[in-house]
């Protein structure tokens, strides 16, 4: 019988292997690879989270229809989403679950948070305080560099307004004045000079009332300035006997605030005898023209 061109070569063809058949290397690295992973032990931390997050699952899914329990309170009228009882307003969610995992007491857990938020709540209130009490000190440091400003401006305006009222004394030294006559917003400074001066009286009446005690050896040749250094001159001085009267006048200007003290003495200048204390000149006339103004900042 004669071969047909078509006949099939036997020794050409190829067996194709199915698709999904496994090799004998893939088996032993697969069994190898299933082994491994039944031998691997999760960490705890993984352990906690897969549970935890089976748990909130299983807690969000809600009961199936088919559930035996479901059934029973569908009898009794219960909808998927409405709450249990006859309260409208009741709980629709189940309580959430706080596993406990240490060996500690119930309750300890609570009160360690409640140590710890105590804690943190005075750590806070600590620090606000701290702050306020830092924001209070800078501002007393600051309010106290303004006031000893203000008391070297108002020693400074005050002398240079006894220095300009000296025309109106007539030539004559303060000292000869009685105290209650002197301008009000400079007599401080003229009752100082005199409460000096009878300290000074009353040191040397001191010394002297020693020095008679003892024997001395008098010179009439000494010189006054030996005398001077040995005490035996008597400081002779004029103290107005008015500086131990009262001087209600003067006392209610001292009780002023510095502030307002420093103003009363600044407008007297200016109105007085048209002096800037801030420009340090005085001006020819009232309108005291090219002074910026009243205050230290408006002459920056």
């Amino acid at each position: 019988m004669a071969q047909s061109d078509e006949e099939e070569d036997y020794m050409t063809m190829t067996i194709e292997e199915p698709a999904n058949r496994e090799t004998n290397m893939q088996r032993i690295a697969r069994k190898r690879r299933e082994a491994q992973e039944r031998a691997y032990i999760k960490p705890k931390a993984e352990r906690e989270a897969e549970e935890e997050a089976a748990r909130e699952a299983s807690l969000l899914t809600p009961l199936p229809s088919t559930n035996k329990g479901f059934k029973m309170m569908a009898k009794m009228g219960f909808k998927q989403g409405d709450a249990l009882g006859k309260s409208e307003n009741a709980r629709t969610e189940p309580i959430k679950v706080n596993v406990k995992e240490d060996k500690s007491g119930i309750g300890l857990e609570s009160e360690r948070k409640r140590k710890i938020r105590e804690q943190f709540e005075k750590a806070e209130r600590d620090l606000k305080r701290s702050k306020a009490e830092d924001l209070d000190y800078r501002e007393a440091q600051r309010q106290q560099m303004r006031e000893k400003k203000m008391e070297s401006d108002l020693y400074r305006a005050q002398k240079t307004t006894e220095r300009l009222d000296e025309k109106d004394l007539g030539g004559k030294d303060p000292s000869e004045i009685r105290l209650k006559s002197i301008n009000l917003l400079w007599r401080g400074r003229e009752r100082y000079r005199r409460e000096k001066i009878r300290e000074r009286k009353d040191d040397q009446q001191l010394r002297n009332s020693i020095l008679a005690r003892q024997p001395t050896y008098e010179d009439d040749d000494e010189d006054k300035d030996y005398q001077t250094a040995l005490g035996r001159e008597e400081l002779v001085t004029t103290i107005d006997d008015d500086l131990e009267e009262e001087d209600q006048e003067f006392e209610e200007f001292e009780a002023l605030p510095i502030i307002e003290r420093l103003e009363k003495v600044l407008m007297f200048l200016r109105e007085k005898h048209h002096y800037c204390y801030w420009c340090g000149h005085q001006y020819p006339n009232a309108e005291m023209e090219g002074c910026p103004g009243l205050t230290d900042d408006e002459h920056d």
